[in-house]
This record gives structure tokens, sequence and C-alpha cells, in this order.
């Protein structure tokens, strides 16, 4: 097992961080694009957030499959090809014309993107020892951000300053040169074991992890809290571009260097859970993630920023920690554990990121601050219930391990 501290673990995050980059960059570039959708193509809010979620929703469907075939093939030449293959249809998004051509593209993006998330923590799981998983995913979570933060930075500022296909095709190649990075530092396999489980196997799999104390619970979070962050970014763009703030579209670019908060965050709680116990500290980036959203629900634009800030701080350490605990929790069946974490996920951002639209068309940032604020009460209470969720007695069999270690 790779351990902290070693060149394999170093060659191993870097890597990561780039699968992270990759991952967010093209998958999220066209949030800032919304309202751009919006009056090119004569569309309302909730049609132009289908740019995302018809990205999101398939890709949540193919991590079902995508963690199943890793099984098979591996879990670095999935996460290889599935890099190259979202590039190359990102820079066909940009250069096919009109709005149906974007959605086709974008919606096979999303089925492309799902070997990357699906297999990330398995990956990571099977590779890096117990001690140091909760570091490793939190650096994969931090590139994560930063792609985010990059990629929706760079194609406002190349739409400000040029046209929204040239800030797309940039992502595009971005994204393959991300690819090629991660080629050549991902260490080789070796805590791998190829498996070709049928669909009794799958179905006893999910049974299995369906019946789990915490990893249901998880599950729930991770709908709730993606669909929360990216509702909140979704129209954040149709907010600030409008009156009294009237922002321009590098102005409201700007707010996504936010991001690098998210990326400190990750790694931030990703360590003290580790330290402190998941169970312990999980409740804290919820309640912060709470008090984000109402801050956004305020008029003066420096709040507004300030809960915008919240939300991604509040979200990125959320996410950290949920993510190495569904590793930990699913040791028998971590691709298929990983799996049903990011459908559930991605699903969020699909179905939640379109009902954003929905409350912002009929009540504007209120309605998407009312919508968000009760999801994430829905969250708040389920880190509260996982304080009283036992850790496995396998976490706890090799050595003393804080409470909520695993």
């Amino acid at each position: 097992m790779i351990a902290a501290g070693t060149p394999a673990f170093r060659r191993l995050t870097l890597a990561m961080l780039f699968a992270g980059f990759s991952t967010f960059s093209l998958l999220y570039s066209v949030q800032p694009l919304l309202p751009v959708f919006a009056t090119e193509f004569a569309l309302d809010a909730e049609t132009a957030s289908l740019a995302v979620s018809l990205a999101t929703g398939p890709l949540a469907i193919g991590i079902l499959f995508a963690g199943a075939l890793s099984d098979r093939i591996g879990r670095r030449p999935m996460m290889v090809w599935a890099m190259f293959l979202a590039g190359l249809f990102t820079l066909l998004a940009a250069a096919l014309p009109g709005w149906g051509a974007l959605l086709a593209c974008r919606l096979v993006t999303g089925v492309a993107l799902a070997g990357v998330p699906a297999v990330a923590m398995a990956y990571v799981s099977e590779e890096v020892d117990a001690a140091s998983v909760g570091r490793a995913m939190g650096l994969y979570i931090g590139g994560s951000a930063i792609g985010g933060m990059a990629g929706r930075l760079g194609v406002s500022l190349l739409t400000a300053w040029m046209d929204w296909r040239v800030a797309l095709a940039a992502v595009g190649v971005a994204g393959l040169a991300m690819a090629e990075a991660f080629r050549r530092l991902a260490p080789p396999s070796r805590g791998f074991v190829a498996s070709r489980p049928g669909m009794a196997a799958f179905l006893a799999g999910a049974r299995s992890l369906l019946a789990d104390r915490a990893l249901p619970w998880l599950y729930l979070e991770a709908f709730v809290l993606m669909g929360v962050f990216v509702t909140v970014y979704n129209y954040a763009g149709f907010r600030l571009l409008a009156p009294p703030y009237a922002l321009d579209h590098a102005e409201v670019g700007a707010i996504f260097l936010l991001y690098l908060t998210g990326s400190w965050s990750s790694a931030w709680f990703g360590t003290l859970a580790g330290r402190r116990g998941r169970r312990v500290i999980f409740w804290l980036p919820c309640l912060l993630l709470l008090a984000g959203v109402a801050l956004t629900a305020l008029s003066p634009l420096p709040l507004v920023i300030a809960g915008i800030a919240a939300v991604t701080i509040g979200f990125f350490g959320a996410h950290s920690i949920a993510s190495a605990w569904v590793g930990r929790r699913a040791e028998a069946n971590r691709g298929q554990g990983a799996a049903l974490y990011l459908f559930f996920y991605y699903l969020g951002s699909s179905v939640l990121g379109s009902a954003g639209g929905v409350a912002w068309t009929h009540g504007g940032w209120h309605g998407v601050a009312l919508l968000c604020g009760a999801l994430t009460l829905v969250a708040v209470g389920v880190a509260l219930h996982l304080r009283r969720v036992p850790p496995l007695a396998s976490a706890e069999a090799p050595a003393p391990r804080p409470l909520g270690s695993d």
C-alpha cells in the first residue's frame, strides 16, 4: 500500500489532482454560460440549465456501469480513456452548431466522464493505506475545486473577451492535456484484483451496501449537498448579471475564484476528520453550508459573495469527509459503493439543479435560497444522525482508532 510522504504517494496525488481538475472543468465549464445560452438560443433559465443537467444526469447513470466495468478492466485504464474522450467531446460541443447539437455533445461528455469519479475513490482506497486515504481523497477533491474554478473562470473571461465557442474549445484542449498528464503520472494498480460480477452479484452487492447503517444516509447527503451547491452556482450568474448588480461576464466569472476556498476546505476538513473522527466533524461543514445559503438571501453584494464563499467551503468540506467515509464503510465492495455514492451525487446535480431553475423563474433568488435552505437542513439533520452510527468493527480491529474513523 502507498503511504503518505513516499514518491509514489506524491505521484498518485498529483495524478488525482489532474483527474479532479479535468472532471470538474469539463463538466461544469458551461455553468457561467447559462445566461449566454438563454440569450443566444432564446431560452428560459431552466431550459438553459439543461447544458449542465444533461451532462450530470447521464453521468450519474453511467457511474453505475463504469464501476462494474472497472472491476473487469482496471481502475487506471478506465480513468485514462474517460478523460481523453471527455476532452474530445467538449471540443465537438464548441464546434458543432445549434442548441440540439450542444446538448447532444454534453450528454455524451457526461457519459464519458462517468469513468473518472466512479473509479477515483476505489482506485485511491485500493492503492493507499488507510491512514492516508482521507488526505489523498482531499487532494483529489481539491483538484476538483481548482478545475471547477479554472474552467468556469476561464470560460467567463474568454467569453467576455472573445466568444463562448472559443472558450469551450480551450477547456476541451486543457482536458486533453490533463488526460495525458494523468496517464504519465498515475502509478499502476497493485491492489486491484479483476473480477467479472454478474447481475446477481451486482444486486447482492447493492442490497449489502443499502443495508449498512451509514451508507444510505451518506448517499442521501451526496444528493442534497451537491444539489444545493450546483443550484447556487447555476443561478448566481443570472442574479448578478441583472440589476441592481449588473455585473459583466468577467466580473461574474471572478466569483469562481471562491473555488480556491473549496480546495483548501476539502484538504483541511479531510485531515481534521481523519484526526478527530468523521462523525464528530461532519455536521460542521453542513452547518457552514446552511449559513452560506442564508447569507446569499441578503441584498448587499459583499454579503452575497461571502455567502457563496461559505457555501463553497461547506460543500467541499462535507464532500471530502463523506467520500472518504464511503470508501471505508464499503470495504467489501468499494467500486460499487463509490458508484452508488456518486450516482446520488450527480443525480442531485441534475435533478435539483434543474429544480432550482423553476425556483428562480417563479420566486427569484429568494425562491432559490428557500429551496437550498430546506435541502441543507436535511443535510444537517442527516449529519447529526450519523453521529450515532457506530464504526465498523473491522475498522477498529488493527489498532485503536478515533471515533468515526471508518
